[in-house]
């Protein structure tokens, strides 16, 4: 899970006992996430993780730098100035950044992910591959970002089922390593979108793993911003893949069933209600705060449609339900 604000304040705290001048971040995203807190309280005494954001100063590098190590290849936290936080206290999920917690090195070895399990490369996988299409379509995409998040997304679709079948495939594990970093900075110079928002409102409530749960409402939130009727890019990411993309509405739905044919090869679950093993009254005790947590992560807003509350409550039920979006 990712680090607790109690997590982070304890590691500063013992940062300050000896005084490191390196911070290494080594593990998957939430050991990276932690590394980059913990650096920001360590260099800003009394400083509330949970504010770090890139609108206020915050100073860093006057007691020590940061490296990042990835272990596995989804995160993309070794390059993106973001650290997701977990408030355990209200169960919800914070996204806190600031282009002053950036690594000022990030050693990218595919050799370190190799022993990764196969339902952990599935899970890091899938959140690199939303990484890079929500980086491709947010709001904030611009030129530079359009081609590492496209590169990442070939990469991801080529040997993400190769890295899951087979962990010795030294070339999967390598491309799969490449592609989380290529998205990471596709989208951390860009930003992620919905399915990011309503993935970590179902993270942190159920302790479903962040690449699973963001990665589950990518198709869904697809097809909501389709039937926006505004101008989307999807059908850009279908032809670039050489699927059937005439249209805006055929090159959608064509990455759709994409994603969930890449899903299923890799054994993850495509409707909530497989993923929380069919506990429709947990579900439906958990949807309204479901619904606010969604409604309060800041990356709800960088999609090209906004939901209402209505309509993110209704995700949440078609997912369950493994509904195509109609609204």
């Amino acid at each position: 899970p990712e680090p607790s604000t109690r997590t982070i304040l304890t590691g500063a705290a013992r940062m300050a006992e000896f005084g490191p001048d390196w911070v290494i971040g080594l593990g998957g995203g939430s050991a990276m996430d932690a590394a980059k807190a913990m650096w920001a309280v360590y260099e800003n005494p009394g400083l509330d993780p949970e504010a770090i954001n890139p609108f206020e100063p915050l100073v860093t590098r006057q007691k020590a730098r940061l490296i990042t190590i990835p272990t596995t290849s989804g995160t993309g936290s070794e390059v993106t100035w973001a650290t997701v936080i977990t408030n355990t206290d209200e169960q919800r999920k914070i996204g806190a950044g600031s282009p002053e917690i950036l690594a000022d090195i990030a050693i990218v070895d595919p050799i370190l992910a190799q022993k990764m399990p196969p339902r952990l490369t599935a899970d890091t996988g899938l959140d690199a591959l939303t990484h890079a299409v929500e980086g491709y379509t947010c709001n904030l995409h611009n030129d530079f970002t359009d081609g590492l998040c496209l590169q990442a997304i070939r990469l991801i679709f080529e040997y993400l089922p190769r890295a899951v079948q087979n962990g010795d495939d030294l070339e999967a594990r390598e491309k799969m390593h490449n592609a989380a970093t290529l998205a990471g900075l596709g989208f951390g110079n860009a930003m992620a979108a919905l399915a990011h928002s309503l993935g970590h409102s179902l993270g942190a409530l159920f302790h479903v793993s962040h690449g699973r749960a963001v990665a589950l409402f990518l198709p869904y939130t697809i097809q909501f911003i389709q039937n926006g009727g505004d101008e989307t890019r999807f059908q850009d990411i279908s032809r670039f893949l050489g699927l059937p993309a005439a249209t805006p509405e055929e090159g959608a739905a064509s990455l759709v069933k994409a994603i969930r044919d890449l899903s299923t090869a890799v054994g993850q679950p495509l409707t909530l209600r497989d993923a929380l093993s069919g506990d429709r009254d947990a579900f439906d005790a958990a949807l309204a705060q479901l619904v606010a947590n969604a409604e309060a992560d800041t990356v709800i807003a960088m999609g090209a449609r906004i939901p209402t509350t209505d309509e993110t409550r209704r995700l949440f039920q078609y997912a369950y339900e493994g509904k195509d979006i109609d609204f």
